[in-house]
């Protein structure tokens, strides 16, 4: 704990607090809390960057003495990450900083900075660390630590370091916060004063216990995603993560809640406890970081409504300041392949435009010199420029481009990408990439996770090409007619020399797997000719599966939307409702309440997956609601920022009806339409200053305007004869 008392000779006019932190701090001014959020300022790359938080405080403030406090926490600077069991990544010390800027009503001005007139002592949270919890002893309280008036016994003089060398910027995406309160579904005794607690629903964030115990009576809560057995945690895929928060009682009614840590759960078992936990007595807090909701889906299906919600509730577990592969083990990384194959499901259920501005310049202050972006953001690795991961630099922000409309995050983030692509260029030989570390991560007939049957040379050309492609988009949208003409002729040489390593004059792809062709047809790497053999060779290999898919972190978040695209709408919902391994239904038929990191994370044959590598929520296979929401919703973009709008909802087998709204700049769309008897039904709704026109079905005859008018509107179309699919 750190404070610094000062006076005021007369009531504040107005009164500003800047701080930030190497670690996390919690802000108290005359012993009120000056924030209501969590885990502050954040996550940055501490070697170039620390984010600065800004409040008012004026009501806090009074005549006379006053006092500023803080607590300082490890954090994300020196607490433990990785898997090595190592801390101090980023330094060795946690530091404060600190202006209190006070106007008074005289016209005087005053600045309270953290100098060396600060004190400090230990405070009642023994330990504080992401990965391993919290312990608190209550015993230890000082309830007027942070008051106007305070005693200064076993208070000491503050460590005074040097400035801070790197940028101080103002945090500029929302602040992490508790945005629900989940109360026990079942609790069940273990032994002796334990029990176990099911929330219902795996979420990242931590408990809030209300007791009345003994003094000295040790209150212990331990998290998981899974169960062992009925009356066991699963805590094998934790690793070295201890997940563990620990209360010290004081004697007397207490309410506790930690501070600085946070956990991946759905179960806790608690220990120490006399009473039976109640809603009265035991909460889990979700915690993420507070971006406005701005997308709902649902549909006559009840798994693909648990789908989404599986995804809604796997970026929530995820979106903590960084976009981070898992909330419970010793990782929680910013992965960059995870992000850019997700980012555009994200931006429907989430307003993410400042999210995703604030991890761009994470991302950029990872990249080397020599152009090669990291494989995570905040970097704490030595991977850096592996084909689909570091391509995140170029996809990321033309993906929020596209949905919002907002030419910002491509300027920003502009000459960092084309460093990204004269890397990629200068490393290729003969315009054909080399080897990279993750390839198609994940698939299922990986021999091991990075070596899936499509080559990683063939992934990493086909997004040379793509990336390609994207900066020519890019240069042309922010008036750079030279570098788009120059990408555009790079593109081109890229497809061919793409077509000239891995695709026989049969049009059979070297790897010849569904990730292979996926790649090949979504990114527009081959001539018209040959894209109809392709395709063959892609429903072949589904249809020799019996329909199921066998891709992994590259090659799923295509499957579906390129099946559309060319035709084959019904076989991607035959393969999204699959129920049997491996499908998205099968996570659901088990149980699951977020996404899943393995396709066999759990198997009812095989029991948990590989345990070394095996989260309970990893959003990346939630790419899939994408799709979801712009087919089976039926509401895509036809320019940026939906100011044009194309409602073209695509019925399939076991779907009847759909109801799909998103939130925009200019209002809200709506998409709702119903399949029966051959007749389908579409409404929707058209914000003021929105162009939008509707696509029904190929071969479905009705009356439509060729443009939508504002407001309210619905129509009616006739299936073709003959139509039995869609019954």
């Amino acid at each position: 704990m750190l404070r610094r008392q000062f006076s005021l000779r007369g009531k504040p006019l107005r009164a500003t607090l800047r701080w930030s932190a190497l670690g996390l701090a919690d802000f108290f001014l005359n012993g009120q809390r000056v924030s209501d959020g969590c885990l502050l300022p954040g996550w940055s790359d501490y070697r170039k960057r620390v984010q600065v938080v800004t409040a008012d405080v004026t009501q806090l403030l009074d005549s006379g003495a006053n006092m500023l406090g803080a607590v300082l926490a490890d954090g994300w600077y020196c607490g433990y990450q990785l898997w090595h069991g190592e801390r101090n990544h980023f330094g060795e010390h946690p530091q404060l900083f600190a202006a209190l800027d006070i106007d008074l009503q005289d016209g005087s001005h005053i600045r309270v900075k953290t100098d060396g007139t600060w004190e400090m002592r230990s405070s009642p949270t023994i330990s504080a660390d992401l990965y391993h919890g919290e312990i608190h002893d209550s015993r230890l309280d000082d309830p007027g630590w942070c008051l106007r008036k305070s005693p200064r016994k076993g208070w000491r003089k503050a460590m005074v370091f040097p400035d801070y060398p790197g940028h101080m910027d103002p945090k500029i995406n929302e602040p992490p916060r508790v945005t629900e309160m989940l109360a026990p579904v079942t609790v069940t005794p273990t032994g002796p004063r334990r029990y176990l607690v099911d929330f219902g629903q795996n979420i990242a964030g931590v408990c809030r216990i209300w007791v009345r115990e003994p003094k000295g009576r040790r209150i212990t809560l331990r998290f998981a995603e899974m169960l062992e057995s009925k009356d066991s945690l699963y805590t094998a895929n934790l690793r070295t993560a201890k997940a563990t928060d620990v209360y010290i009682c004081r004697g007397g009614g207490e309410e506790w809640a930690p501070r600085f840590t946070m956990h991946g759960f759905r179960y806790v078992e608690i220990s120490g406890v006399t009473k039976v936990p109640t809603a009265n007595s035991l909460a889990a807090l979700v915690i993420h970081s507070d971006m406005p909701p701005t997308g709902k889906f649902e549909c006559s299906h009840p798994d693909l409504n648990r789908l989404q919600e599986n995804i809604r509730w796997g970026l929530r577990g995820n979106f903590l300041d960084v976009p981070t592969d898992c909330p419970q083990r010793d990782e929680r990384l910013g992965w960059t392949g995870d992000a850019q194959v997700f980012v555009g499901t994200a931006a429907f259920h989430y307003d993410v435009r400042r999210f995703f501005q604030k991890w761009m310049r994470d991302l950029r202050d990872g990249q080397r010199s020599d152009g090669a972006f990291p494989d995570v953001a905040p970097n704490l690795l030595t991977g850096f420029g592996n084909a689909a991961w570091a391509d995140a630099g170029v996809i990321c922000p033309w993906k929020i481009y596209w949905h919002y409309g907002d030419t910002e995050i491509l300027r920003e983030n502009y000459q960092a990408m084309k460093r990204w692509l004269a890397f990629v260029e200068a490393t290729s030989r003969d315009l054909i990439r080399p080897p990279t570390s993750y390839g198609d991560w994940l698939a299922i007939d990986a021999v091991t996770p990075s070596r899936a049957p499509v080559p990683s040379e063939f992934v990493g050309t086909a997004y040379f090409a793509h990336t390609a492609d994207l900066m020519q988009r890019i240069a042309t949208v922010l008036g750079h007619s030279s570098d788009a003409r120059r990408f555009a002729t790079l593109r081109d040489r890229v497809r061919r020399a793409f077509q000239r390593e891995f695709v026989t004059p049969g049009t059979r792809m070297v790897g010849h797997c569904q990730t292979a062709y996926l790649l090949a047809l979504a990114f527009d790497l081959l001539p018209a000719a040959k894209r109809p053999v392709a395709l063959a060779h892609l429903v072949d290999l589904l249809q020799s599966r019996n329909n199921h898919l066998t891709t992994g972190f590259i090659g799923t978040p295509l499957l579906c939307p390129v099946l559309s695209r060319f035709g084959h709408n019904d076989l991607a919902y035959t393969v999204l409702l699959k129920e049997t391994y491996p499908s998205w239904l099968y996570s659901i038929r088990n149980g699951a309440t977020t996404m899943w990191e393995r396709w066999n994370s759990y198997t009812r044959e095989d029991g948990f997956g590989p345990v070394n590598m095996n989260s309970f929520n990893h959003y990346a296979y939630g790419a899939i609601g994408e799709w979801m929401t712009s087919v089976i919703g039926g509401i895509r973009p036809i320019q940026p920022g939906f100011r044009q709008v194309l409602f073209a909802p695509r019925p399939g087998p076991g779907v009847t009806s759909a109801s799909t709204t998103l939130k925009i700049a200019e209002g809200t769309l709506e998409c709702h339409w119903q399949l029966e008897s051959g007749r389908l039904k579409i409404a929707v709704h058209v914000p003021a200053g929105i162009t939008a026109r509707i696509e029904p079905p190929a071969g479905f005859s009705g009356k439509m305007p060729s443009r939508i008018p504002t407001g309210s509107s619905a129509w009616e179309f006739s299936a073709p004869a003959g139509h039995g699919s869609m019954k």
